[in-house]
């Protein structure tokens, strides 16, 4: 209860009703004695109906009873002891109370008032006793709280109120006071209404007290503030809670937005550090201080050597407490003013900034003390504790590792000057490290009187993870642009040899009816010779060097398209789902060759799962913060379509898995593929610009993904128009009567197209070479129509006459004839040239088409 400072001098006030009273005990004595003289009168008058002896004897004693009470109860000899009953005692309670009381009836009227209300309010006497509102309202600044009391108090609602006044209730105090007010209900047995109770209390002191502790609590944080070191406070998530002006002054922190929780202290800790502020934890319902010494960044990006004083706490259960820590500055000399000293801090900032794994071993090969690159690289394989309690270092590799260690650590031990590094990995899955181990001898740790008699060996762990990963990457690339190589030479003459073959099948056709015996055999070999160029078109689709026709996709049209085709192919064993993407983003692909990449999938898919299952493709767009996400190696951040093909199969093992894109690499029986089915669709998403992985586990299925760059519309954009059908070719001519040159090393395909184009009309003129070219066309005096040239020929290529003959023939129609795609050699063209182009193998159909279509463009 608050102390009001004063001594209440002042009476309770009691106001009562007409029975509000209770009979006094004196009253009752008095009527007791004379009760007791009217039945002494009473006998005496009413005698003659007694007996005599009887009589007298009772007049006797009621008479004396009587005179005796009467006269003792007047001068005070006998007293009645009055009766405590519980509302005398609760009375009594109230009025003793430092608080002061007042109680109200329904109509505002004062019931009560102890003594203490009297001397808060001032009140001497019954005239001087005031109700709490028409005391508090005197008071501006009072005058708020006591609305907001009585509006509750009428509503029947308790209320609590606290406020200052410049001046004391009473005359006492003249200074400011604090005062307590509140309201409460009271409900009387026996009485009809709510009884108001106002309770008052000065609280002054207490306030004083409050305030005393803030200023203490204010000194004692501005003495942290502006200590000389620097000093944090963190949760158990690494969350920092305060950071005083010391160390936020170094680190460059504007106290003025920090909020607890905004930055944690990872955020402040450079590199590996972090990995020393997980230093062994206590055991559990324990604290542990422990001193490490790393560098914090600036606001600016510059470092900060510092050293760290910790406290870190752990409950009972095990779990992280809060942290509590003291910064020293390196940088200012803090605990360094010897030289040694400020080598240490030099030593400690190499020690724990180079990116090399560093720990000292003893004799027995147990970790004495690491550095942080060496916690954090070891962390997958080890604790901090394992660390700390001295762990062999053979006991972090796996056996051909730890016995390659053995031998070195042995040689180290005997001061060998010269000791081969070895490699090892650690974790070996899909999270292995690579390392580099040397292990280095300490001279003179032999001697006992050495500081360093304690460490047997250094050891040096460089993590080569990324290089070994560029050196596969490498190697792999390499190997498949070999192969690659390979197979465009290769497609190359095969293309003259298939392009002969068709030609002379088409010529030999031109002469036999269908009715002849030899026709099914020409049409037998020119099938074959077809399904040869299907397989030169896959070899070249893996160099990526074949011919594409790329327009503006809309990928969920295509799929749609394809669907029927899909579901014919994946069979009846096998429920095929598309689930097309939301609003996909443009793509420019060819047609074709897209839907085979996808229709190759979808057989590969299928023949993964012999008892049948689930084939899923899905599409859907993937922005460029998305796309760092996947992590694949190779793939530029940016906007992609993605397009997953996924099956419920009998997966793809790890190793097989590195070589399913290498071309004539087969997991199917002899003669059931040719190992050019993914070459051909890695090849084709590769020259379209896009990228393909593969993740799969075995027993699990496999999903292949296929990112295409997303197509910005811009005016370059045409569309590309598509052969209408067969019909048209059939009512189109194909005669002609222009002068040809036709330009082909290859003899075959030379005499092939001069017969095929001859039969059309035209007057060809044949040339082996470039530089033979050059000189027909003078002897003709440049009175040539349309030149159809090979692209890969001999002491003169195709782009290099195109470009001879453009120097006096400007106009000049042309046509290349080539394996390879056409982007291979345009570039090389000017921008203004003008031609066509003809992909090898070709019939005599297509050659005497593009000629005719050439020479109809007058553009040309």
């Amino acid at each position: 209860m608050a102390d009001t400072g004063k001594s209440h001098t002042a009476a309770n006030f009691q106001i009562t009703g007409p029975d509000g009273g209770r009979p006094n005990a004196a009253f009752r004595l008095l009527v007791l004695g004379i009760a007791s003289l009217g039945a002494a009168a009473f006998l005496f008058f009413f005698r003659d109906n007694l007996n005599d002896a009887f009589l007298l004897v009772m007049l006797g004693v009621l008479a004396m009873v009587g005179v005796f009470y009467l006269f003792a109860s007047a001068i005070g000899f006998v007293q009645v002891a009055k009766s405590s009953r519980p509302e005398d005692i609760g009375r009594s309670f109230v009025d003793a109370m430092d608080e002061g009381i007042c109680i109200l009836d329904e109509k505002g009227g004062i019931v009560y008032a102890n003594s203490a209300y009297c001397g808060l309010t001032g009140a001497a006497s019954l005239e001087d006793l005031r109700t709490p509102e028409t005391v508090l309202s005197k008071h501006d600044d009072a005058a708020n709280a006591v609305y907001r009391l009585a509006n509750n108090a009428i509503r029947g609602l308790e209320a609590d109120e606290e406020f200052r006044l410049n001046t004391g209730l009473s005359e006492e105090f003249s200074g400011p006071r604090w005062y307590r007010a509140s309201t409460r209900l009271l409900r009387m047995p026996g009485r009809e209404g709510e009884l108001r109770v106002w309770r008052l209390a000065d609280i002054s002191k207490e306030r004083d007290h409050q305030e005393q502790t803030f200023l203490e609590l204010q000194k004692a944080i501005d003495h942290l503030d502006q200590a000389p070191v620097g000093f944090y406070s963190s949760n158990a998530e690494g969350r920092i809670q305060y950071i005083n002006a010391t160390l936020a002054n170094w680190l460059g922190v504007d106290l003025t937005t920090f909020q607890p929780g905004s930055m944690s202290v990872e955020e402040i800790v450079v590199g590996d550090g972090v990995a020393l502020l997980s230093s062994p934890r206590p055991e559990a319902g324990t604290a542990r201080i422990s001193v490490v010494d790393v560098e914090m960044a600036k606001a600016d990006g510059v470092s900060l050597p510092v050293q760290l004083i910790r406290r870190i706490q752990v409950d009972r259960d095990g779990h992280s407490g809060p942290t509590r820590a003291i910064v020293l500055n390196r940088s200012e000399g803090v605990d360094l003013e010897s030289i040694s000293g400020r080598s240490e801090v030099r030593f400690t900032r190499f020690f724990n900034s180079t990116p090399m794994a560093i720990a000292a071993v003893d004799s027995e090969g147990r970790l004495l003390r690491t550095n942080a690159p060496f916690l954090s690289l070891f962390a997958a394989v080890t604790d901090s504790d394992a660390v700390e309690g001295g762990i062999k270092f053979e006991a972090l590799l796996d056996r051909d590792a730890a016995e390659r260690f053995r031998k070195a650590f042995t040689a180290a031990c005997n001061n060998q000057a010269k000791i081969e590094p070895f490699d090892t990995v650690l974790n070996p899955g899909p999270d292995e490290r690579h390392l580099r181990v040397f292990v280095n001898a300490v001279t003179g740790h032999q001697d006992a009187d050495d500081d360093t008699a304690e460490e047997a060996a250094i050891v040096y762990a460089m993590d080569t993870t990324e290089q070994k990963a560029l050196e596969g990457q490498m190697a792999q690339s390499q190997k498949m642009q070999a192969v690659g190589q390979l197979a465009g030479g290769i497609a190359h003459d095969f293309n003259n040899v298939l392009t002969a073959i068709i030609m002379a099948s088409d010529l030999l056709l031109a002469n036999h009816r269908p009715s002849d015996p030899s026709f099914p055999d020409i049409m037998n070999i020119k099938q074959n010779a077809n399904r040869a160029a299907s397989l030169v078109r896959q070899l070249l689709a893996f160099s990526r060097r074949q011919t594409l026709r790329p327009e503006v996709l809309a990928l969920t049209d295509v799929l749609a398209d394809l669907r029927m085709l899909l579901s014919r192919l994946a069979g009846t064993g096998v429920d095929l789902q598309i689930e097309h993407g939301r609003d996909l983003w443009p793509v420019k692909a060819d047609l074709g060759q897209f839907e085979q990449v996808i229709v190759n999938l979808t057989v590969n898919a299928r023949d993964a799962m012999p008892n049948g299952g689930n084939i899923a493709i899905r599409t859907r767009n993937v922005d460029e913060a998305e796309s760092k996400t996947f992590g694949y190696r190779g793939m530029e951040a940016g906007d992609y379509v993605l397009i997953e093909v996924e099956d419920t199969g009998t997966g793809i093992p790890p190793d097989v898995l590195e070589k399913i894109f290498e071309p004539f690499f087969t997991t199917k029986e002899v003669g059931k593929g040719t190992g050019l089915g993914l070459s051909m669709v890695y090849g084709i998403v590769k020259q379209t610009g896009g990228f393909i992985y593969a993740d799969a586990e075995e027993g699990k299925g496999s999903t292949f993904r296929i990112f295409l760059p997303r197509h910005t519309a811009s005016e370059t954009d045409v569309p590309v128009e598509r052969a209408d059908t067969d019909v048209a070719d059939k009512k189109r001519d194909l005669s002609g009567s222009a002068t040809v040159l036709l330009v082909e090393d290859e003899d075959a395909v030379r005499m092939g197209g001069v017969r095929a184009l001859t039969s059309r009309g035209y007057t060809v003129h044949e040339a082996s070479s470039g530089v033979e070219a050059l000189e027909i066309m003078e002897e003709l005096e440049g009175k040539v129509d349309i030149v159809v040239s090979d692209v890969v020929m001999p002491e003169m290529d195709g782009p290099t006459l195109l470009a001879e003959l453009r120097k006096t023939h400007p106009d000049i129609k042309f046509i290349f004839v080539s394996g390879y795609a056409e982007e291979a050699f345009s570039k090389n063209l000017p921008e203004d040239a003008k031609f066509g182009f003809l992909p090898k193998p070709f019939s005599l159909k297509q050659l005497a088409t593009t000629v005719k279509e050439m020479l109809e463009d007058g553009s040309g």
